[in-house]
């Protein structure tokens, strides 16, 4: 194996913590407004940095830029770990003389990010708790109690109801194949992993993910909020419609947007309005957008029009992850509550007619 090819590897290994990314932006705008140069800005952030990590990517950086090369060129290895927005973010200020912008730009937008994962994470916990308790007691009733009262029932000879034959198998299967069970969810949650590393199946999956219901509309929106974000900080930095267009399109996570996107910018190219192309997918691009879009392109002013845009999107985002735990948590209380309620009659039920015989 070559040097090169480990030396790749072991770049696309390394990982950056969310918050020495923004440290880094925040830091390094400050300091290139201020007049430092990169290399001491950068020298001064890798004394403050704990990741051992983003050290080795610092230590590259200054080397790169000794030698002459720009900031945005001595990240390019890392793109895996900064994502591809932020080093063309970088190189725009870097080309149009708004760098410590630019930066600003990158920082807000990293603590978003954190305050949106914050957001999910508290949403989750609560919903994490009962579906942890519903499995603990559904398991501890399937596993442990239902078989020391069988033998009762057998030992009588009583007739047991459906839903009572129905929790014996399941609580046999289980305690025959529990390491099956085991091992072949941790099968398919490998094997999924590795089919959506699949284009053709990451489509169609992304595309089953805009239909799901409350899940399909924060998608969306989060989709909105990036394209819409990214458009106009191009735009502002000088970038060409076709060209802003297409780089949107790169950075989109979600195939079903990055296709969409990709169409447009090859219309655009060929002489056609960007919202034009934009209002034939109304599926995934509400008419808001194409409209605002519209009136920024005769006005003038479609920068500004989708800097709207992206506050409104990331404030709907921000919002509807807010409201996430109060959807899930009536949802998982019902499943909680008819999980518990059809082992309980399952086991209650042949007692009852027992007691009723004699």
């Amino acid at each position: 194996m070559s040097n090169k090819l480990v030396d790749r590897i072991n770049k696309s290994l390394i990982r950056v913590p969310l918050p020495e990314k923004i440290m880094f932006t925040k830091h390094m705008s400050m300091m290139v407004k201020s007049g430092m140069s990169e290399i001491e800005s950068i020298q001064l952030i890798r004394s403050q940095v704990k990741s051992r990590g983003f050290k080795i990517v610092l230590n590259d950086v200054i080397q790169g830029l000794e030698n002459g090369q720009f900031l945005s060129a001595t990240l390019s290895p890392y793109e895996r770990v900064f994502g591809k927005l932020f080093i063309n973010i970088i190189s725009l200020g870097e080309v149009s003389g708004t760098l410590s912008e630019n930066l600003g730009f990158l920082s807000s937008e990293l603590k978003e990010s954190q305050r949106l994962r914050s957001k999910v994470k508290s949403a989750m916990i609560y919903p994490a708790i009962i579906l942890v308790a519903t499995i603990g007691v559904v398991g501890a009733l399937v596993l442990f109690i239902l078989p020391r009262i069988l033998p009762i029932f057998s030992s009588l000879g009583a007739e047991l109801p459906l839903t009572t034959r129905i929790l014996i198998t399941t609580a046999d299967f289980l305690q025959n194949y529990f390491f099956l069970v085991i091992l072949g969810g941790v099968l398919l949650f490998i094997a999924t992993l590795l089919l959506m590393r699949v284009n053709a199946i990451k489509y169609v999956f992304h595309r089953i993910l805009l239909v799901t219901p409350f899940a399909g509309s924060i998608s969306k929106k989060y989709n909105m909020a990036n394209f819409t974000r990214t458009l106009g900080i191009l735009l502002r930095s000088g970038v060409k419609i076709v060209e802003a267009v297409s780089t949107s399109s790169d950075i989109m996570k979600n195939l079903v947007y990055k296709k969409a996107l990709l169409e447009a910018s090859e219309n655009v190219q060929k002489g056609e309005a960007l919202y034009e192309s934009l209002e034939k997918k109304t599926k995934i691009i509400p008419q808001t957008v194409s409209r605002m879009i519209e009136v920024g392109e005769k006005t003038g002013n479609l920068d500004d029009n989708l800097d709207y845009l992206a506050d409104f999107y990331k404030e709907e985002v921000s919002d509807n992850v807010a409201n996430l735990s109060s959807v899930l948590e009536p949802a998982l209380l019902l499943i909680m509550g008819g999980l518990v309620g059809f082992v309980a009659i399952s086991i209650i039920t042949p007692i009852y007619q027992i007691t009723q015989a004699f």
